[in-house]
C-alpha cells in the first residue's frame, strides 16, 4: 500500500506543472517600460509613476539599448529608449533624454552594439542619487543588474 502512494504522488508531481515543483519562492521581475516611469509633470518637475513608487526596492525587467559608456569595461551604464550613436558624457552640445534609467551591473562586462536591444534585471531605485566615484547624478537606478540581448 505504501508504494502505491508513493507512485501517486510521483505520478502527482510528475504531471504538475514544472514553475509549481522547482520555484524557489522568488517572484519573477515584474515588467516595466520606458513609459511608466513618470506619471505627470508637476511645478516641481516630473513625478514617479505610481507603478514605479509600488516597485521601488523590488526586481524589474526593462528593455531599451545601452548608451556608449565612458569606459570599454564599465560597472555600470546607461539604458535608454532609444539608441544613441555618441557618448552622452563626452560632448557638452549632446541632448539627453528626459527617459532613461542608470544601469549598475553585478560585475564588469564589455558593452554591446548601441543598436541592439537589450534586456536588464535589476533592483529599482528611484529619487536623486550623486554616484561619489563618478559624480554622475540620477534619478532612477537599476542595481545589482545583469543583461541580455533581446
Amino acid at each position: 500500500m505504501a508504494s502505491n502512494v508513493h507512485r501517486c504522488g510521483r505520478r502527482a508531481i510528475l504531471g504538475a506543472p514544472a514553475g509549481l515543483i522547482f520555484s524557489s519562492g522568488a517572484r519573477a521581475a515584474e515588467r516595466i517600460g520606458f513609459d511608466d516611469l513618470y506619471g505627470a509633470w508637476s511645478v516641481t518637475g516630473l513625478r514617479f509613476s505610481d507603478k514605479v513608487q509600488r516597485l521601488a526596492g523590488q526586481d524589474v525587467t526593462m528593455r531599451g539599448f545601452m548608451a556608449p559608456p565612458l569606459s570599454a569595461e564599465a560597472i555600470f551604464f546607461v539604458l535608454t529608449r532609444e539608441p544613441l550613436s555618441i557618448c552622452p558624457f563626452c560632448s557638452s552640445d549632446a541632448e539627453w533624454p528626459p527617459d532613461i534609467v542608470v544601469v549598475y551591473l553585478r560585475r564588469r562586462a564589455l558593452p554591446l552594439d548601441p543598436s541592439m536591444r537589450i534586456e536588464v534585471t535589476g533592483r529599482l531605485e528611484a529619487g536623486s542619487w550623486t554616484d561619489p566615484e563618478t559624480g554622475f547624478v540620477s534619478q532612477l537606478r537599476l542595481r545589482n543588474a545583469s543583461f541580455a540581448r533581446g
